[in-house]
């Protein structure tokens, strides 16, 4: 007897004429090993590549710095799950790489539930952030537009390339607008973020991180 396994038939990166049935088949479709992916006013986006190495070392750093935070403030209770899907049924799809929940009414999985955050049960994330390492015009522009859209306080695109971090804040008119300082994490300057990704070139993720712990630990 001869085994025939069928390869899956791999989603274009971009549709832009895509409909929610579009995204929910490759939701769904077990076959199918995406990384990222994104749905807006007929916009999907989906991403099929294994996540590189700066792109995780970055992302790491980047979490490492919550879990900074949150030592730092215990009094201020602080949730991280990045890259989990995020989805309002109909109308939005995400996953982004960084994920956080400030305060209470945290998203709790319950038996039984899909494995992701629904917005008709869960509340919105304080903060999201993308991790741009190949895809820094796409998080500026039509990623930026749908965390607009959803609502989201704050957003922050860490470039990896230029070492930079675009962090904005959402307006009363639902737009965001570029912030020095976050409006989550009360005090947080973002150029105090650059000058630890700038450590990068240097050494490792974690030197990194030891040496932002120490910045912060002589603001307090």
């Amino acid at each position: 007897m001869t085994l025939t396994l069928e390869k899956p038939t791999l989603p274009p990166p971009i549709q832009h004429h895509a409909t929610w049935q579009d995204y929910e088949a490759i939701r769904d479709n077990p076959t199918l090993d995406w990384r990222k992916i994104s749905f807006y006013q007929g916009w999907l986006w989906v991403n099929m590549g294994a996540e590189g190495p700066n792109h995780a070392a970055f992302s790491d750093l980047m979490t490492a710095f919550f879990f900074m935070w949150a030592f730092l403030h215990p009094e201020v209770p602080l949730q991280s799950y990045g890259r989990c899907l995020i989805d309002r049924p109909d109308t939005h799809a995400c996953a982004p790489d960084l994920v956080l929940y400030k305060g209470d009414d945290l998203p709790k999985l319950q038996p039984g539930e899909p494995r992701r955050i629904s917005l008709d049960r869960h509340r919105l994330p304080d903060l999201v952030g993308e991790i741009a390492d190949t895809t820094l015009s796409l998080d500026l522009d039509e990623q930026k537009q749908l965390y607009a859209s959803l609502g989201i306080p704050e957003y922050w695109v860490i470039d990896v390339k230029g070492m930079r971090i675009f962090a904005f804040g959402l307006t009363e008119s639902g737009r965001y607008e570029a912030i020095s300082e976050s409006q989550v994490l009360t005090g947080l300057a973002i150029a105090l973020l650059e000058q630890t990704l700038e450590r990068m070139n240097e050494g490792t993720n974690t030197a990194a991180a030891n040496w932002l712990m120490g910045q912060l630990r002589q603001g307090e």
